[in-house]
């Protein structure tokens, strides 16, 4: 290996490592968020950021009952 690739495995590895453990906070003397329009409470930190069904659905395992042959494609030609 060269020194130019040490040195890019060496900054990817300590970039990876300075992430934050604690739980997110607003900055000291900043309130939330407002409340979104028809909400009667301010969300908390932890609901803001449990993803709805929306933003992670659910994972279908329906099995496929019965398999239709394709039609034709007559524009799968072979190259020219």
């Amino acid at each position: 290996m060269n020194r130019r690739t040490i040195l890019t495995v060496a900054a990817a590895l300590g970039l990876a490592g300075c992430g934050a453990v604690s739980d997110l906070e607003p900055p000291p003397g900043r309130p939330l968020p407002v409340a979104p329009e028809g909400a009667t409470a301010t969300p908390t930190p932890k609901q803001l950021l449990t993803p709805t069904t929306q933003q992670r659905p659910q994972r279908s395992d329906e099995l496929l009952r019965q398999s239709d042959e394709r039609r034709s494609d007559e524009f799968d030609l072979p190259p020219t």
